[in-house]
C-alpha cells in the first residue's frame, strides 16, 4: 500500500513540475531539439553545437536564477525571451552557414 501511495504522491509531483514550466521551458526544449537535430545531421559542426549549448545554458541559468523567489516577474521573462530570440536565430545561422562535418 505504500509503495503505490509513494508512486501516486511521485507522479504527481512530477506532473505538477511539467505543468510549472511553463512555456520558458517548452521553448528551452525545443531549441535543445532543434540543436540535437543540426547536429545529428551534420549541419552544425561540434564546436558549433557547443557554443549553442553554452548559450542554452545560460538562459537556462536565468531561468532558474529568476524562479529563486517562487515566481518569473514579467521584467525577467522579457529578458529571457530576448534571450531565447537571439539562440533560436543563432541556431538558424549556424544550422545554414554550410559548414558540416
Amino acid at each position: 500500500m505504500q509503495l503505490s501511495v509513494a508512486a501516486v504522491v511521485g507522479s504527481t509531483m512530477l506532473l505538477a513540475g511539467v505543468a510549472f514550466a511553463g512555456p520558458i521551458q517548452d521553448r528551452m526544449l525545443q531549441q535543445d531539439q532543434r540543436i540535437d537535430q543540426g547536429a545529428a545531421s551534420g549541419a552544425l559542426t561540434p564546436r558549433e553545437t557547443q557554443r549553442l549549448d553554452i548559450q542554452q545554458n545560460a538562459i537556462a541559468g536565468m531561468r532558474q536564477r529568476a524562479l529563486a523567489d517562487g515566481r518569473i516577474e514579467p521584467a525577467e521573462r522579457q529578458r529571457i525571451t530576448a534571450a531565447q530570440n537571439r539562440a533560436s536565430r543563432n541556431i538558424y545561422r549556424l544550422k545554414h552557414n554550410g559548414r558540416s562535418w
